[in-house]
């Protein structure tokens, strides 16, 4: 399967039957995201009818790891491996002419986002805000480019105010605004889920996420310059917005419902002036309702890959990672490992932290442990684990300042060994077994009414 754009993965999900369409008319206040939320896992949504908008809405791309396996084109299995290899063995980009971009066919100087159909979502949010939209960047000193997803709330017709974490993208911000220099960005609105994974891999300063997603989508990924910033930004996608990240500028921004299922408080952040847009001739806007498997699992996945890359590092026998739902698939990690020396789980641990800050409490397992199995990893931790002997507690850590329990980020780590001790006997943990049991029918064998 070969998809380059949000339009032929939709193509996928109708052939699926994994995307449903609603002609009803709809609110952008609330209706959208509460209709989104009652299909998370199962389907996409497709609003033909928004309310004073003429364009479409879509939410619910991939609601699943299969959706994603899908896109990318692997087994399930095999979705965070291949991230990972991505990440590993990045891929060269293509400049192409603007004649040959899609969302070069409107080109407009002029920015009004009320024309654009921008949800509100939750009760207390601050207003419309951008969740799926891509931000390209580039260090105002080497050049080099990266991807980040922001939420991106709407202040006036050319204004955003943006939350920017500490990681690469306020790394370029505090060295323009040293300078008293603006920052080229740029937003990408309607883009497939390869893109959209991509933008969220765990990778080093300096490393352009564009080449992990030519790595994924085995081809170059075909880029056109900006009209108004110095920035290459995806030919396919539906909608571009350019602009300029401005410096010491300040506006209220928030609150805004966030993954952890709580408010991110409104403060003085960031604002982005407009200065283009750029969109296809009739776009679809693509929205993320917040705390969904869609939002949830692009944040895991590619965290995922660039986690196991780094504990590979300093375990090589770990086999895989999981980051849990319960753990809003960013603050708790379960890593399997084939142990062959007693250290190697507490090495896996600290491995992870290192990788993500984000990353609060670790649980290491056997290979004969389901890591996306919760149950399993529970058993494993009532009977592998002893406090005493297998914990380990880190305080005040670098966290995510939208963990509402850290204190301003300062978050506390919390490591779990629950593989079982070197040198034990085999028989004493080993799992009980039925043979056979695996390919019996019970409805074979149940009697008909």
């Amino acid at each position: 399967m070969s998809i380059k754009s949000l339009r032929d993965w939709l193509d996928v999900l109708k052939g699926d039957g994994l995307i449903k369409t609603v002609s009803r008319e709809v609110n952008l206040k609330y209706e959208i995201a509460g209709l989104g939320k009652k299909a998370d896992g199962k389907y996409a949504l497709l609003f033909n009818n928004v309310a004073g908008a003429g364009i479409p809405v879509v939410t619910g791309l991939a609601g699943t790891r299969a959706m994603f396996a899908k896109a990318v084109g692997v087994p399930t299995e095999k979705l965070v491996e291949a991230v990972s290899a991505a990440q590993a063995s990045p891929c060269d980009f293509a400049i192409i002419d603007k004649s040959q971009a899609p969302v070069k066919e409107v080109v407009e100087l002029s920015v009004d986002l009320g024309k654009l159909p921008i949800p509100v979502h939750h009760e207390k949010d601050g207003g419309p805000y951008i969740t799926a939209g891509v931000l390209i960047s580039k260090d105002p000193e080497t050049g080099a480019g990266n991807l980040s997803i922001h939420r991106l709330h709407v202040l006036g017709p050319n204004r955003l105010g943006i939350l920017i974490l500490p990681r690469h993208l306020s790394h370029f911000y505090r060295k323009a605004e040293a300078q008293g220099k603006p920052l080229d960005v740029a937003i990408a609105i309607g883009v497939d889920p390869i893109l959209l994974l991509a933008s969220q891999a765990i990778a080093p300063l300096g490393f352009d996420e564009y080449t992990i997603a030519s790595a994924l989508y085995d081809r170059p990924l075909e880029l056109v310059p900006g009209e108004t910033v110095d920035l290459a930004v995806p030919a396919h996608a539906e909608i571009v917005l350019e602009g300029r990240l401005l410096p010491d500028v300040r506006e209220i921004e928030g609150p805004f419902g966030e993954y952890p299922k709580y408010y991110g408080p409104a403060s003085p952040k960031p604002v982005i002036e407009l200065t283009a847009i750029t969109t296809r001739r009739n776009p679809i806007f693509h929205t993320i309702v917040p705390a969904t498997m869609e939002h949830m699992l692009l944040g895991a996945i590619p965290r995922e890959g660039g986690m196991l890359q780094v504990i590979k590092g300093a375990v090589p026998n770990a086999l895989a990672v999981h980051l849990t739902p319960g753990g809003t698939c960013r603050y708790h990690a379960v890593i399997a490992i084939d142990k062959q020396n007693e250290g190697e789980a507490k090495n896996a641990m600290f491995a992870a932290f290192a990788s993500s800050q984000e990353v609060k409490r670790v649980v290491v397992v056997d290979k004969d442990v389901d890591i996306f199995d919760p149950v399993d990893v529970e058993w494993a931790i009532a009977t592998r684990f002893q406090a005493g002997r297998d914990l380990v507690v880190v305080s005040d850590a670098l966290g995510n300042k939208l963990d509402p329990s850290s204190n301003d980020g300062l978050s506390d780590k919390l490591g779990i060994d629950a593989t079982v001790p070197c040198g034990s006997d085999p028989f004493r943990f080993e799992k009980i077994r039925i043979p056979g049991e695996k390919d019996l029918n019970l409805d074979a064998y149940i009697d008909k009414p």
